[in-house]
Order: structure tokens, then C-alpha cells, then sequence
């Protein structure tokens, strides 16, 4: 009874140790979306992709921009392995001047923080 017990407890460390080595993983095709020249009042919408290179789900708990001028949006359910999601960024291009803006993203990944970027420049045709 003695070796059934010790076999059934070192099997279950065993699976809670294995269990922890499936981590989720953030992948970005960019991290950089560049704008270019755009006029005042044009789609200030990018979309940053990404997909879950790790093995557990993947799980976005906080996007924050840099200003009040980006506005991002992200999947709140949970990313399987292998699938892909989206981060999508608005701009506010009613402002005339250079866009340097950051985006970070935090969630349950083995880097659990990601810094994206937005750049370009607002321009007024008048």
C-alpha cells in the first residue's frame, strides 16, 4: 500500500512538473506599423497580427497606448496554440503632426510584455 501511494505521488509531481513546461508564446508579424505621410482625416485604423507559437492558450489581459490619440482593441477570449489574432490600433488623424506612439501589450506569454510601435506623419493638404 506503502509503494502504491509513493508511486501515485510521484507520478502526479511528475505531471504538475511537465504540465508547467507549456507556456503560451506572442509572435508578431510586425511590431512596427509605419503610416507614412497621411493626410488629416484619413483611416488611422492598423492592425498589428500575431500568432500563438507556444503551447498553452494565450491570453491578452491588457493593451495600453502611449496617449489618449491611439485607441487599441484586442481578443478577450483566449488564443489556442498555433491560431492567430489580431491587435487592432485606431489613430486620431484630425491631429496635424508626427506619429510616435507605443503600444504595450500584456499578457500570460513567456515574454509577458511587448512593446509595439506606430509611426508616420499627419499632414494638411490646405
Amino acid at each position: 500500500m506503502k509503494k502504491l501511494v509513493i508511486l501515485l505521488f510521484v507520478g502526479m509531481i511528475g505531471f504538475a512538473v511537465s504540465a508547467q513546461d507549456k507556456v503560451a508564446k506572442i509572435k508578431f508579424k510586425t511590431e512596427t506599423i509605419d503610416y507614412g505621410t497621411i493626410e488629416k482625416g484619413a483611416n488611422g485604423v492598423r492592425v498589428f497580427e500575431f500568432t500563438n507559437t507556444g503551447e498553452a492558450p494565450l491570453i491578452i489581459t491588457k493593451v495600453k497606448s502611449s496617449c489618449g490619440c491611439t485607441v487599441p482593441s484586442w481578443p478577450k477570449e483566449p488564443i489556442m496554440a498555433g491560431q492567430t489574432g489580431e491587435i487592432t490600433v485606431k489613430y486620431d488623424t484630425n491631429r496635424v503632426m508626427p506619429i510616435r506612439k507605443t503600444i504595450t501589450v500584456t499578457s500570460n506569454a513567456e515574454t509577458p510584455t511587448v512593446a509595439l510601435k506606430i509611426k508616420g506623419n499627419v499632414i494638411d493638404p490646405k
